[in-house]
């Protein structure tokens, strides 16, 4: 009922910067938080990123201060705005969403699209 598209994605030199954005449709209303996980290869996939529908956010330590997250609610979308990449944020970036109905919790995941920073 949620589908997410991810873009954005791309190869960029150490010290630049890329926006990724996340685009839901479908049933939207029911989504109360989204976030944004990476995935290098060889490791666990990690939260980034994370936005409820009250506009709370949370960054990783590893981001905080070159990271930020945000949301355009008129268009459904949620933005991971990065600067000052490194090599190790490296990884295939995933865009989720948690729809609640009732007391039920459901989430979606985007196809991922890769980051790759080179030194």
């Amino acid at each position: 009922q949620v589908q997410l598209v991810e873009s954005g994605g791309g190869l960029v030199q150490a010290g630049g910067s890329l926006r990724l954005s996340c685009a839901a449709s479908g049933s939207t209303f029911s989504i109360n938080a989204m976030g944004w996980y990476r995935q290098a290869p060889g490791k666990q996939r990690e939260l980034v990123a994370g936005i409820t529908s009250g506009g709370v956010t949370n960054l990783s330590d590893s981001v905080k201060g070159r990271f930020t997250i945000y949301r355009d609610n008129a268009k459904n979308t949620m933005y991971l705005q990065m600067n000052s990449l490194k090599p190790e944020d490296t990884a295939v970036y995933y865009c989720k969403a948690t729809a609640w109905r009732f007391h039920n919790g459901y989430d979606y995941w985007g196809q991922g699209t890769q980051v790759t920073v080179s030194s």
